[in-house]
């Protein structure tokens, strides 16, 4: 079985083939821009304009006078650029998006993706040539080899200034051996995560060990100011103040790359250890409504952890299961399923009245989602789980823990 991976480097471009990339990711902002006008408009009008009308219209716009400069870069990216456009409306019209917006340059990254006619690689010397680059091969940090050859190529520059290039890579699935073993894990803030094997995982807090660094720079940035062009009229940023928004940038990449790499040695990790892994449906679009808790809550980056999980755990064979948001798994007791009436945020560790079991939070709730979370597997998901459930699954593990006790 072979899955699509995605591969980034950090590159390093010469001077001209910074202004030829500049000049591809202009175009493709701009043909971009365009597609998404026409297609507004005609939608407006109760027309469909679908991606080989698109590609039509594109050849027609490239013989305009006046648009002779978009022949000065590579027709591949520009033709992508319409494809990313058609992603983007399938994803809106699937109601799993917002509508296509307009791209803004100095706004985000810019990008560019190269198919297999707009680029060479070779896999022996790991030489990657560009159309439009005079056949000089790009200067790329490799960290590892790729395993095959690529089938496309994204060239993308982030606002702090790095450029980098992607790779889309055919590759067989490693094995992963089966374990047999199952685990609930509580996401948090205070922790990332708590599993129900007594593991606890802290949360590194990387944007707040960060925060004054960024709230120094970001002042110093509302300092500089923006100036008036002379040819154009309109205003644009000074030379300092571009430099300090490189700065800027850099300081949120650092974070977003620190947060990426606890994530993912922590989701790659319980995926070589468990088969079934067992979470709640968090709703986290309505958790940040809560303004006590949202920076704290996109600093953990609990979804980003979540969807990491899911997609390692699909390719390696193993399964995730969500259990129901609303099942109180921090209230009720995990060792004889009494359930509080209330308990807030502030309390990390209470006693159950019933049966005078001390519980810490997290790891109670941990406990209390395998349980539910093996009821679930077992009779369909959805299906919330009985305080009988997670009494009996709870003395089926002190049973067999007496058990293999000596």
């Amino acid at each position: 079985m072979n899955v699509i991976r995605r591969w980034t480097f950090r590159c390093y471009p010469t001077l001209a083939q910074e202004v030829t990339l500049a000049r591809t990711f202009g175009s493709c902002r701009y043909v971009y821009n365009w597609g998404l006008q026409l297609r507004t408009t005609a939608f407006k009008d109760g027309k469909r304009i679908n991606p080989t009308q698109a590609d039509a219209a594109l050849t027609l716009l490239k013989r305009e006078p006046d648009k002779a400069w978009l022949n000065e870069v590579s027709s591949v990216p520009l033709q992508q650029a319409l494809r990313h456009l058609q992603a983007g409306f399938t994803s809106f019209f699937e109601k799993r998006t917002k509508y296509p917006t307009f791209k803004r340059k100095g706004k985000g990254k810019d990008a560019a993706s190269y198919t297999r006619s707009a680029f060479a690689f070779n896999c022996n010397d790991h030489r990657l040539v560009l159309a439009k680059m005079d056949g000089e091969p790009v200067k790329i940090a490799w960290s590892r080899r790729l395993p095959a050859e690529p089938s496309s190529v994204t060239v993308s520059r982030h606002p702090s200034g790095r450029y980098y290039v992607s790779f889309v890579v055919d590759v067989p699935v490693p094995a992963v051996p089966k374990t047999g073993a199952s685990v609930g894990i509580d996401f948090g803030i205070s922790r990332l995560a708590t599993l129900s094997t007594g593991v606890r995982v802290p949360n590194p807090k990387h944007g707040a060990r960060l925060q004054r660094r960024l709230a120094l720079a970001q002042r110093r940035l509302a300092r500089k100011v923006r100036i008036v062009d002379p040819k154009t009229g309109k205003k644009r940023d000074s030379n300092r103040r571009a430099k300090q928004k490189r700065i800027v940038a850099r300081i949120h990449e650092r974070i977003g790359d620190a947060r990426k790499d606890t994530l993912h040695k922590f989701t790659t990790g319980v995926v070589k250890q468990f088969d079934t892994i067992y979470i709640e449906d968090l709703n986290l679009r309505g958790m940040v409504k809560n303004h006590s808790l949202a920076r704290s809550l996109h600093d953990a980056g609990i979804g980003m952890g979540i969807r990491m999980l899911e997609e390692k755990a699909a390719s390696a064979g193993k399964t995730v299961v969500k259990i129901d948001r609303w099942f109180p798994s921090s209230k009720m007791c995990s060792t004889c399923g009494h359930l509080l009436e209330d308990l807030p945020l502030s309390i990390r560790a209470w006693t159950c009245p019933a049966c005078q079991a001390h519980h810490d939070r997290d790891d109670n709730a941990a406990l209390n989602i395998l349980a539910v979370g093996q009821t679930v597997a077992v009779h369909g998901e959805g299906i919330r789980a009985s305080r009988t459930s997670v009494r009996e699954a709870s003395l089926r593990r002190s049973a067999n823990h007496l058990g293999s006790s000596p």
